[in-house]
């Protein structure tokens, strides 16, 4: 195998080739028939199904989705933008007042929407709010015959898709398909239980209650008393000491996690959906083919770096779900149908260097790659957080 260059990625851009894929193999960290807990969904609920693979019907589990991957994928480029490894264009708003009770800054990509956000939306550009200034206007006309003001705004939604839903459009707004796809599956899932259990080293007992709330609030006493002169309702549904997480909790079964034979990422870059794109310049109706050319072979470098800057970062998915690559593969061009694809290695140190070179041949083909831009939340969307802030504070908990 050789190591993927610029010459490649160009050439595979200019043919007729379809995707570069890689597919890499896992184990659970704690070795084979260790149990992981994949994601779970409304109702506590996992997403499992039944896969044809070589014939055979196999259970399934999904242990990362789509859209969790690529979130994964855009923080890997993120990092290396604040590391200065690459140089990306960013938006970004920053939840700096004083009436907050926590400050936090948000970027184009971090924002489930991308730039197109509500976030930025309701944020303002030297005081004008972003969707009616000049750069937020781009989204107004972005379509995939003329992408050039998006590139050098947030190529990566033109990498992991956008659709512009929050504008003025509403869903007519613009739409961009996704051209980089992954997900993590474990094959072989067999669900397994789980256990809780709490012993109190207080050892409250239940007869101790019930536990009320407190009517008056006192920085210096519990939001609970024993007191009914002093206390209202029951806490939680009937006052037990457990509702303020005292007292022990009885060992309970439940199901929970699996284990599986093996698992998977598959990766793939659509090349042909990136062809479909145009970045005519200086407002021409139509546009130079190697104009497009190197826009196209930008963004499938941007791709395939956010790939492999953030592999490392896939193998610890959230609490209980680490897996350990047993076998990388390599990036595998599919170019001709019927015949055995390229394959090519690309390390992270390679990776960046093959994007900042696109990157530069862009801008010298007069394609824009504007820098960091920072807004600033309207009053309206400060008061809107701070609200919320107060409310999860009060209550211990986020309202969704």
């Amino acid at each position: 195998m050789t190591e993927l260059t610029l010459d490649t990625l160009r050439q595979a851009m200019s043919g007729y080739a379809a995707a570069f894929r890689r597919s890499t193999e896992y184990q659970p960290a704690g070795g084979p028939g260790d149990k992981i807990f994949p994601p779970t969904y409304e109702g506590g609920r996992y997403a499992t199904e039944t896969r044809i693979i070589d014939g055979k019907e196999v259970d399934c589990v999904l242990l990362d989705s789509v859209q969790s991957q690529a979130n994964r994928m855009e923080l890997g480029l993120l990092d290396a933008h604040r590391r200065g490894h690459i140089k990306l264009p960013l938006v970004e708003t920053r939840f700096e007042h004083d009436s907050l009770k926590k400050q936090f800054r948000v970027t184009s990509l971090e924002a489930p929407h991308r730039v197109a956000d509500a976030l930025f939306r309701d944020s303002l550009l030297d005081g004008v709010m972003f969707r009616h200034s000049d750069t937020g206007r781009i989204l107004d006309t972005a379509d995939v015959r003329n992408a050039t003001g998006l590139f050098g705004l947030n190529p990566t939604a033109l990498v992991f898709g956008l659709w512009d839903s929050t504008g003025p459009r509403g869903g007519l707004g613009a739409k961009f398909q996704r051209a980089m796809v992954s997900e993590m599956i474990g094959y072989g899932a067999v669900q397994g239980k789980r256990t809780s259990s709490r012993i109190d080293p207080a050892q409250v007992m239940l007869s101790a209650g019930p536990l009320l709330h407190r009517k008056t609030h006192d920085d210096s006493k519990p939001e609970w008393t024993l007191d009914a002169k002093l206390g209202g309702k029951k806490l939680g549904k009937d006052g037990k000491p457990s509702e303020a997480n005292h007292g022990n909790v009885t060992p309970s079964i439940a199901a929970g996690g699996f284990t599986i034979s093996r698992a998977s990422q598959s990766t793939v870059l659509s090349l042909t959906s990136l062809r479909r794109l145009r970045f005519p310049l200086d407002n021409a109706a139509a546009s130079d083919p190697a104009v497009d050319l190197a826009a196209q072979t930008t963004l499938a470098a941007l791709g395939l770096a956010a790939a492999t800057l953030s592999h490392n970062e896939m193998t610890d998915l959230r609490s209980r779900c680490q897996l350990f690559p047993t076998q990388a593969g390599p990036w595998e061009l599919l170019d001709e149908p019927g015949q055995p694809p390229k394959t090519f290695t690309l390390s992270i140190e390679n990776a960046i260097k093959l994007l900042n070179a696109a990157v530069a041949e862009a801008k010298a083909a007069g394609l824009p790659w504007l820098g960091e831009i920072v807004l600033t939340p309207a009053d309206e969307l400060i008061t809107l957080v701070a609200r919320s802030q107060e409310l999860a504070a009060a209550s211990a908990e986020g309202e969704d």
